[in-house]
């Protein structure tokens, strides 16, 4: 098995190294030169035309990499992990710039950074290089320094294309590709921006140095013109004015303030898709084909698995508005913690969609999926008051989850986690499946410390969560090594009063449309999706070439007329979309009627029953009061918690006495405090430390 993963990691890094050195070879004088007429001469067949060359080139390799890497990802999960060559990669993912606007950065990042804005600036030269060589005067008595100018304002966009062509892979949540690279889709966001920022300021380049330059050279009547044979401007300045509104749109503090503005702007990528291929052509289309194939393929399964809606089981509201869902699951599904899950609930908005982090563990739960939510916004708020009201049943979609392949916290021999207000969530996970690790024999489980900042002393509730509702397991928690150190920093003593009201557990009703959460295509079948992405691009290419030999080709050489420009466009969209959507659907109703045998029989057996009534494990430890904890997990998990009043973590000095030589620090919270961690982190002072950033506030 071992030998087989070598061989596939092999050929998907050359076959990488390939597609990276077309890049950098496709803007130099020997491939446009020598190279373009022989591939052209052999590639564009009656069957491809003028696509065929980048076909081969560009979308072949990246949709040979998705399929063959599902095949790898599905090896390595039956592997173990090397901890020795974690641990190499650990020092490399430290952070070494923390620094606005990149943020957090690390030793890895720096690398690729540079090495893409060194293709970019090579590209840009070549491209000058041998245009300014050969320079075509595109108006009779056109002046040099004009023709330069407009040269300069085309390369931009061929740059700008560049960077399209990796835009799409960071935001594909189920990629087969990112997990290669020990990226998730949320880690990976922030690629994303950097690319769109950096995409759309040379588009905007492109845009605005064209139009200086027909404006030099009388010739503004081009900006109406939608041509037969060649680009269409039309098309060009349409697909720029959706672009320029979702990125203003998409600027951090535009987005944070006005979340829901740039959530359905950001919507309008779909028509900025359509008019961009129909200004670059088919030809540039298939350039940056593999990253918008994959998304769509993720996009339409993440469409079909929402369209089930998920049986809830129960809620359990916190004081300080804090809550829990938590959802009926199949036993099949499994995942890592730190994961994530996108819910809809129709009833507070159809459209909306929002990340939170799952809390529960896959290994001490199997018929559960919980996650936390804090009533920070609207939505989160509607929701509140909702679950708040007396209702019986609550219609939920769910899409997800999405997370790490691999689960590589157990190898540190200590754990610091920091957290501020409802960044504990996700070490709620962590901390779960620790808990579940110290019951295997023989088992080494890292220390743990616990730093979490609340802004009141009714948000210590959420340390209640720590204890699974299902109460599995939960008795290990006396096993761990667990210290948790609580700063409440809006209260400066300790609560005279009594303790707030306790937690509420809510039941619902069955409904039999409902189905327990299921196993997507992707984490829990990655040989599913590796069948998706070959069988739906082998389909295309297929399509694609019947439609262009038989239908276009006779057009462009048999009638001696030009085949609509943009009709080829369109006609790649379509069948793309058309295969994507046929395979998909197949593979997926295939999939689902096998899982629904057993996941039909689970949801009409599953009975969830009320938990005891008790007393808040975290308030009882802050009065002083540990005669109502009667369980055993509850009186560990009251004893490792102190409780610090008025206070703030010291989080360099709390850092720098951990005496333990391998120590993970993980941060989850506001920016600020993400930030001061990594700078401890990176400033050298302390070699042990290796930190990690979980966050959801791009």
């Amino acid at each position: 098995m071992g030998s087989y993963r070598v061989v596939l990691k092999m050929i998907l890094l050359l076959v990488f190294i390939g597609w990276l050195l077309v890049w950098t070879l496709m803007p130099t004088k020997t491939y446009k030169n020598k190279w373009t007429p022989k591939l052209k001469t052999k590639l564009n067949s009656t069957y491809f035309g003028e696509q065929g060359t980048n076909l081969l080139l560009f979308s072949f390799p990246m949709m040979f990499i998705a399929a063959l890497s599902c095949v790898y990802l599905h090896l390595q999960k039956q592997k173990t992990n090397n901890d020795i060559i974690r641990r190499r990669l650990a020092s490399w993912r430290n952070p070494v710039c923390v620094k606005a606007p990149l943020g957090i950065v690390s030793s890895v990042e720096i690398c690729f950074l540079v090495m893409f804005v060194g293709l970019l600036v090579w590209s840009l030269a070549n491209y000058l290089y041998i245009s300014f060589g050969h320079l075509h005067m595109h108006k009779e008595g056109e002046k040099i320094w004009q023709a330069k100018f407009r040269s300069v304002s085309l390369r931009l966009g061929y740059i700008g294309n560049t960077c399209w062509a990796f835009l799409f892979f960071p935001v594909t949540r189920g990629s087969s590709i990112l997990p290669l690279f020990g990226l998730t889709s949320e880690s990976s966001i922030k690629y994303h921006i950097w690319l769109g920022h950096l995409s759309m300021v040379l588009f905007a380049a492109h845009a605005v140095g064209f139009v200086i330059y027909w404006a030099m050279t009388d010739q503004m009547v081009l900006m109406l013109e939608w041509s037969q044979t060649y680009v269409s401007n039309v098309a060009g300045e349409i697909a720029i004015v959706f672009a320029l509104v979702i990125w203003a749109t998409s600027i951090g503090r535009v987005r944070r303030k006005m979340f829901e503005v740039f959530y359905y702007t950001h919507h309008l990528y779909t028509v900025y898709i359509i008019f961009y291929v129909l200004h670059v052509g088919t030809a540039y289309l298939c350039m940056i084909l593999p990253g918008i194939f994959l998304f769509v393929i993720d996009r339409f399964l993440r469409f079909l698995q929402s369209w089930d809606r998920v049986r809830l089981l129960s809620t359990r509201l916190l004081p300080g508005g804090t809550f829990e869902l938590n959802f009926a699951k199949s036993p099949a599904l499994e995942y890592n913690p730190t994961s994530i899950l996108y819910i809809n609930v129709p009833t507070i908005s159809k459209l909306q969609w929002h990340p939170f982090t799952i809390s529960s563990n896959s290994n001490m739960e199997p018929d559960q999926l919980s996650i936390v939510i804090k009533t920070e916004g609207s939505w989160s708020q509607r929701l509140y008051k909702h679950l708040s009201s007396s209702t019986d049943y609550l219609e939920v979609s769910v899409e997800g989850p999405y997370g790490p392949t691999s689960f590589s916290f157990l190898r540190h021999e200590a754990l610091i986690m920091v957290s501020g207000g409802s960044g504990v969530t996700p070490f709620i996970s962590i901390i779960r499946e620790i808990m579940f690790q110290s019951t295997k024999p023989n088992s080494q489980i890292p220390r743990v410390v616990l730093i979490c900042a609340f802004k009141n002393s009714a948000d210590l509730a959420m340390l209640d969560l720590l204890l699974p509702i299902s109460g599995t397991h939960a008795d290990q928690i006396s096993q761990m090594q667990l210290q948790i150190e609580a700063y409440v920093t809006q209260e400066k003593e300790k609560p005279t009063k009594q303790a707030p009201k306790p937690i509420q557990t809510i039941l619902y009703k069955p409904n039999p449309l409902d189905y327990p959460f299921s196993p997507t295509l992707g984490p829990n079948s990655w040989l599913w999706l590796g069948a998706i992405i070959s069988s739906s691009f082998v389909l295309f290419l297929l399509v694609l070439a019947l439609v262009t030999r038989y239908y276009v080709y006779p057009v462009d050489h048999n009638t001696g007329d030009f085949y609509h420009y943009s009709y080829r466009c369109l006609w790649d969209m379509f069948l793309a979309c058309a295969c994507i959507c046929l395979v998909s659907s197949l593979v997926f109703v295939w999939t689902k009627r096998r899982n629904d045998l057993m996941d039909n029989k689970q949801i009409q057996n599953l009975d969830m029953v009320m938990p005891p009534a008790s007393s808040q494990v975290a308030w009882s430890y802050v009065a002083g009061d540990h005669r109502e904890l009667e369980s055993l997990p509850k009186q560990s998990l009251a004893h490792a918690i102190k409780v610090h009043f008025g206070a703030r973590p010291d989080l360099k000095k709390i850092l720098f006495e951990s005496k333990a030589s391998d120590v993970g620090v993980l941060v989850c919270g506001p920016r600020k405090m993400r930030h001061e961690v990594a700078k401890i982190c990176a400033s050298g002072l302390a070699d042990n430390l290796h930190f990690e950033s979980i966050s959801f506030n791009w």
